[in-house]
């Protein structure tokens, strides 16, 4: 196989768990790697990922008003949208066949904004494999932080988690939409989602694992990529404009070392890319 490669992109969460829940087609880290190099093992990844990381964000003073006035947010249209749970009022039947617990089906209200742009951040997924944990957390604490406060305010924002490696002289790439815009802010979710390694290293890797057979064994033989780790506009689907990329992780950087320094460089950030004032 050789050529670049872009996987269909996840629209929702719902759908990301289920391409990492997919039968792999061989036997890869993402659900047979080490867990203390992953961070915990595939249960705790898929507990973590349906129940959200309880983790306390990082207390932030920052001022939405005008990004708010400059998107026109204000009017707001209420559409009724399924969300899958261990509960509900009707039944998945093909969720239930798989054996995923989430097989009940509700539908619930979702708030969207009818004028005014939505702001779109991607969250690139992949980084080193020497990176520590610990400088994963306090990237991730800190733009959920940033991104909890927009989104508290009112503002119409979705995120998204992206993947982007070069396996030999090809691009490797895929994109999952981790909050919608308008849906309720789910923060242990957004908060597993950028800032735990299981994230990268069991379930995203799971998602390569689930491939054809050709693809996920260039995967995995490969370590599941090599940098660059840039995630560019293209990658998204076509209908999602004007993205806010975020630079992938280095390990080197000196602004993750501590919450404090990631919170500073996010804050500025944001304030250059004027979403903050």
């Amino acid at each position: 196989m050789s050529g670049d490669v872009a996987l269909v992109a996840l629209l929702s969460w719902h759908d990301f768990l289920d391409a990492a829940r997919a039968p792999e087609t061989i036997h890869g880290s993402g659900r047979h790697g080490a867990d203390g190099w992953c961070g915990g093992s595939w249960s705790e990844a898929l507990r973590l990922a349906v129940d959200g990381w309880p983790l306390a964000l990082h207390e932030a003073d920052v001022t939405v008003g005008a990004l708010r006035e400059r998107a026109g947010i204000g009017s707001w249209a209420t559409t009724l949208e399924p969300t899958w749970d261990v509960t509900g009022s009707e039944v998945d039947v093909g969720a239930y066949l798989a054996g995923v617990p989430e097989c009940m089906v509700d539908a619930v209200p979702r708030r969207t904004s009818t004028r005014g742009r939505v702001v779109t951040f991607v969250v690139p997924a992949t980084y080193l494999n020497t990176t520590p944990h610990e400088l994963v957390r306090n990237r991730g604490i800190a733009l959920a932080t940033l991104c909890a406060a927009i989104i508290g305010a009112g503002h119409s924002v979705e995120i998204w988690s992206g993947w982007s490696c070069m396996v030999g002289p090809d691009r490797h790439t895929a994109m999952a939409r981790v909050i919608s815009a308008g849906e309720p802010l789910d923060v242990g979710r957004l908060v597993f989602a950028v800032a735990h390694p299981l994230m990268c290293r069991r379930l995203w890797f799971a998602v390569w694992d689930a491939q054809e057979r050709a693809l996920a064994r260039r995967m995995n033989a490969d370590n599941y990529g090599a940098p660059p780790y840039h995630c560019l506009p293209s990658d998204l689907p076509g209908e999602v404009t004007d993205p806010y990329i975020f630079p992938y992780l280095r390990p080197d950087d000196p602004q993750w070392t501590d919450l404090d320094a990631a919170s500073h460089w996010c804050h500025e950030t944001f304030v250059d890319l004027g979403l903050l004032d």
